[in-house]
């Protein structure tokens, strides 16, 4: 038995660290450690609730937009209000805009790379993917960052700015789009789509959208020319789908509200299972972060996030969350198969796995930006775009949307008006979260179990493909 610690990684928003035990050639267990403590939860403290809305979405520059919603939705619950629909319907294109962005930053820019590392210089694709692929050098990044900062426009034609936008608010937005902007957002939106389609997809969004199943994703990837089929030859080469399992429990708050529910189902799956989501039995455990507090686990509400570096059992600064006591994945995949994506479902048929999650932020680009022409065809300029209301003097709500790469919650209580108290669970606090009082491993820490190790790696690239499958972001993770 041997112990390696992989660390810090790079083209990773914050720090992260992975301490392995390997045995021979695989990993036997793992501890993954959050060394940033950030603090915005004890920030929030004492303010005015409105507060919330300009120091949240300062939680992080890449997922900004879902912060802000998220905090929006809180501040909606506590005042008993809820946005009017243009505003919904511009907060899922402004949130579309950003989560669909994040999906092919992390696809070029974070994930990528890896495979142009000098261990695969013996595979007969590797020449051609160092050349496409290469970390900021490469052409696909050069063919895809002036059409995503185009797209990028939507936010700013929207909201204001990005990050760190105030136009979303509890009761809407308080930006009102005229008909000539419609037509200059449609334009936009046609764009994007001829990118996607002429170097990602190499054919039409819809009928990516509409594959329901490993072989006609198979047959798909061999007939088209795009980077998504490229990975696709790669990942089964190397055999991507049997790498990271992390169980079969994928929890989803629902992505893009509307009057009837959420676009992506807010729900949880067990397997091939559904089943609707209870929120109130959430949980963060505390037993093995570095955090100050003794007793059973807290639901959110009656959380406290209290620092203590000296704390012996403590390994990482984030906490343990927890549905039912149990652990659970979140992000693309998740949304997917709770959803009840056929081609999901079959893909997390033994677990999640590398390509799995790969595969499902694609298959939600596919399914979104067609998604976002239809919303912009409703929006009714002549129509109020937000509502407004009193926050009471004490009231709680929780805001709980669906970030690029997982669920996220923002739980609040107002006391004598003021914020008493504000807490927060990230998407990467789920899938990158230590053991529990029970020893149950987070997802992350599950997934490496197993984890080829070759020989003289000291930065195993397996580890690096698991890691990077769930996309952290550590800045968000603790605070």
């Amino acid at each position: 038995m041997s112990r390696l610690v992989v660390g810090p990684f790079n083209r990773v928003e914050g720090d992260l660290e992975v301490r392995l035990e390997v045995d021979g050639d695989h990993v036997q267990s793992a501890r993954v450690v959050s060394p940033l403590y950030r603090g915005f939860e004890g920030m929030l403290r004492g303010k005015d609730p409105r507060d919330a809305l300009v120091i949240s979405p300062r939680i992080c520059g890449i997922c900004s937009v879902s912060q802000s919603i998220s905090a929006a939705e809180a501040l909606a619950a506590a005042q008993g209000i809820k946005p009017l629909p243009n505003g919904q319907l511009v907060t899922n294109l402004v949130h579309a805009t950003e989560n669909v962005s994040d999906h092919l930053t992390h696809f070029y820019m974070f994930f990528m790379p890896d495979f142009t590392r000098d261990i695969y210089a013996g595979k007969p694709w590797h020449s051609a993917v160092a050349s496409r692929f290469a970390a900021m050098k490469g052409t696909a990044t050069q063919d895809m960052l002036p059409p995503r900062a185009e797209f990028m426009h939507i936010v700013g034609l929207l909201a204001g700015k990005w990050p760190h936008t105030m136009s979303l608010q509890p009761g809407g937005v308080t930006r009102v789009v005229a008909p000539h902007e419609v037509q200059h957002l449609r334009a936009l939106l046609s764009s994007f789509r001829r990118y996607l389609e002429r170097f990602v997809f190499g054919g039409p969004l819809e009928a990516f959208a509409e594959i329901d199943s490993l072989a006609a994703l198979a047959n798909w990837a061999s007939r088209k020319a795009g980077d998504l089929s490229t990975f696709l030859q790669i990942s089964r080469d190397l055999g991507l789908e049997t790498l990271g399992h992390a169980g079969d429990r994928f929890l989803s708050f629902g992505g893009y509200a509307h009057e009837n529910g959420h676009l992506f189902t807010r729900g949880l799956s067990l397997g091939d299972v559904p089943q609707k989501l209870n929120t109130g039995l959430i949980s963060e455990d505390i037993s093995n972060a570095w955090m100050q507090g003794a007793g059973p686990a807290r639901h959110p509400f009656d959380g406290e996030t209290l620092p203590d570096g000296d704390m012996e059992s403590g390994y990482t600064w984030c906490k343990a969350p927890r549905l039912e006591g149990l652990p659970a994945e979140v992000g693309a995949l998740a949304r997917q198969v709770v959803a009840r994506h056929p081609l999901a479902l079959e893909m997390v048929a033994n677990g999640g796995n590398v390509e799995a999650r790969i595969v499902a932020r694609f298959l939600e680009i596919a399914l979104l930006v067609p998604q976002m022409e239809r919303w912009l065809s409703k929006i009714r300029p002549d129509d109020a775009f937000i509502t407004h209301a009193d926050m009471p003097d004490h009231a709680e709500g929780a805001g709980l949307v669906e970030a690029a790469r997982g669920a996220l919650g923002h739980w609040l209580k107002v006391e004598n008006g003021k914020i008493a108290n504000y807490q927060i669970i990230a998407p990467t606090t789920w899938n990158f979260s230590p053991r529990d009082a029970s020893g149950q491993p987070g997802p992350l820490e599950q997934a490496l179990v197993a984890a080829p190790v070759q020989k003289g790696e000291t930065d195993p690239v397996s580890v690096q493909h698991i890691v990077r499958s769930f996309d952290p972001c550590m800045v968000c993770t603790v605070h």
